[in-house]
């Protein structure tokens, strides 16, 4: 079980885990960027991060809830959210 608060939730990491799982560079996962409009992706692409996600924070994140996370800072959101109810 990890030890991870809603404040250690690092927007770099995050932007690292983002990257490696979508074969892109960091740069190109900005802040804002839209996972499937700008950085084209799909629901298995989806289905890894949330998998990735729940492995690194120990969290669990339903489909429904992932659907709604689309930037790089709505997916911090949504983590700091989980590790609080935690």
């Amino acid at each position: 079980m990890s030890h991870s608060t809603p404040d250690s939730v690092d927007l770099e990491e995050l932007r690292s885990l983002m990257a490696v799982t979508f074969e892109l560079p960091p740069e190109e996962v900005t802040d804002d960027a839209h996972f499937a409009a700008d950085l084209g992706v799909d629901s298995l692409t989806a289905l890894e991060i949330t998998t990735r996600l729940e492995d690194r924070y120990g969290v669990v994140l339903s489909d429904d809830e992932f659907k709604t996370v689309t930037t790089l800072l709505s997916v911090r959101e949504l983590v700091r959210r989980k590790l609080a109810a935690a």
